[in-house]
C-alpha cells in the first residue's frame, strides 16, 4: 500500500484496544489513543503497541482534561487530517439494565458531549461512535439530540443511529450495540451503510443458505483448550454451596430456575432470569458485559463445568486472539473485555469506512 493511501485514526475511550486492534487489522494506522482506566492503559500498551507498525501515542487521563491541539501535535497530525475518530464513551449511565429513571443524571452520560468537543478540534474526515442501545431510550434523548445536532452543524453528514447485532457478523455472541457514523461533508464520500450482515439464523428461511454463513455458536469458544500458563485462563473461586448449585443446574443451557435455589431477591423480583445460568453451546453466546466473569451478573456459567467462564473464554466471545493479555486481575479483565467492541465486528465496520475514504482519495488524486 502506498504511503499516501494509509489512513489514520485516533481512538478515544480506547479501553483495552478493541477498536484499535480492529483498525490495525483493517490497514488503518492508529496515531493516538486516550483512556482513563490504568489497567486498560496497561493492557493497551502491552498488546496494541507491539502490533502497530507505526508509533501510537497513548494518553492516560480524563478526556475532559485533554488538550486536543497538543494531542494532535504529538500524534503528528493537524486539524482536519485524521481520517477516522473512533470512540465508545462509557455506557453504564445509558444501560438498558438501569431501572426506570436510573442513569438519567449519571455524569458519565456527559462524556458523549466530550467526544463532540474533541470532534470540533480534531475535525476528522469521519467518526464512529459505539454505545449501548439504551442511549436511544427517550430518557436520554436530550444527550443524543445535542450530540447529533452539534455534529451536523459542524459540517458532518451524520447517519441516523443504527443497532447492529454482533452475531450477524460472525461473532459468536448475541450482542446488540448502537453505532453512529459521520462523514465530513467536504470530502464527498459515499458509503454502503450499514455493512451487510455476513451470517444468519440457520433456522430461518429469510436468507438462502448459499448466500451467508450460519451464526457461530458458543461451542467454538469452548472447543479449544485454554492456553497453558495463560494468566487470563482463570475463573472466580466459588463457595462449595455455589458449586453444588452449579452441579444441580442442567448442562448446556440450564437456568437458575432449574437449580433448586431461590434467593430472597429472586422471590421479590423475578427479573434477570439469566443470572447463574449456564451458557448454551448450541446458540450464540450471551452479551459479554463488564460482569462477564461473574455468574451473579448474567448467564456466565460454563456449559458443562461447575464454575463461571474464564476471562479467556469471555475474550474469545469478543473475538480477541488468545495471545491478547488483559492486565489487572480477573475482575479488571472482565471489565475491559465487556467494554470492548468485538474485534471481528469492528474490523468489518472500519473496513467499510476505510474503503469509502480510500475510494474518495483515489478519485480526487485522479482528477488532480
Amino acid at each position: 500500500m502506498m504511503k499516501h493511501n494509509i489512513l489514520t485514526a485516533i481512538d478515544l475511550f480506547a479501553g483495552a484496544g478493541g477498536l484499535s486492534l480492529a483498525a490495525l487489522k483493517s490497514g488503518v494506522a492508529v496515531r493516538a489513543a486516550v483512556e482513563n482506566d490504568p489497567h486498560a492503559v496497561e493492557t493497551y500498551t502491552q498488546n496494541i503497541l507491539p502490533r502497530s507498525a507505526s508509533v501510537i501515542e497513548v494518553f492516560a487521563g480524563d478526556i475532559r482534561q485533554m488538550n486536543w491541539r497538543a494531542l494532535l501535535k504529538q500524534a503528528q497530525l493537524v486539524p482536519g487530517e485524521c481520517d477516522i475518530l473512533l470512540g465508545g464513551p462509557p455506557c453504564q449511565g445509558f444501560s438498558t439494565h438501569r431501572i426506570k429513571g436510573a442513569g438519567v443524571g449519571d455524569p458519565r452520560n456527559k462524556l458523549l458531549l466530550s467526544y463532540f468537543e474533541s470532534l470540533r478540534i480534531i475535525r476528522p474526515r469521519s467518526f464512529l461512535v459505539e454505545n449501548v442501545t439504551g442511549l436511544l431510550w427517550p430518557r436520554h434523548a436530550a444527550h443524543l439530540k445535542a450530540f447529533l445536532k452539534g455534529c451536523r452543524e459542524s459540517g458532518y453528514l451524520v447517519f441516523d443511529p443504527i443497532i447492529l447485532n454482533a452475531r450477524d457478523y460472525g461473532v459468536p455472541q448475541n450482542r446488540k450495540r448502537m453505532f453512529i457514523l459521520g462523514l465530513r461533508k467536504d470530502i464527498d464520500a459515499a458509503i454502503c451503510w450499514p455493512p451487510e450482515p455476513t451470517h444468519f439464523d440457520p433456522n430461518s428461511d429469510a436468507v438462502r443458505r448459499d448466500d451467508k454463513r450460519a451464526w457461530r455458536t458458543s461451542f467454538e469458544v469452548f472447543s479449544l483448550p485454554l492456553p497453558p500458563g495463560d494468566p487470563n485462563a482463570v475463573h472466580m473461586n466459588h463457595t462449595d454451596e455455589l458449586r453444588r448449585v452449579f452441579q444441580s443446574t442442567p448442562r448446556n443451557g440450564g437456568s437458575r430456575l432449574q437449580s433448586n435455589r431461590l434467593l430472597p431477591c429472586h422471590a421479590k423480583h423475578d427479573g434477570h432470569k439469566d443470572v447463574y445460568g449456564r451458557i448454551d453451546p448450541k446458540k450464540p453466546g450471551p452479551t459479554m458485559t463488564t460482569g462477564c466473569v461473574n455468574p451473579s451478573k448474567g448467564r456466565f456459567v460454563h456449559p458443562t463445568a461447575n464454575h463461571a467462564i474464564t476471562a479467556r473464554h469471555a475474550a474469545r466471545f469478543q473475538s480477541f486472539p488468545d495471545d491478547f493479555m488483559f492486565s489487572g486481575g480477573l475482575m479488571a479483565a472482565g471489565k475491559q473485555i465487556g467494554n470492548a467492541v468485538p474485534i471481528q465486528l469492528g474490523e468489518i465496520i472500519i473496513t467499510a469506512i476505510a474503503t469509502s475514504l480510500r475510494a474518495t482519495r483515489q478519485s480526487r488524486s485522479m482528477v488532480a
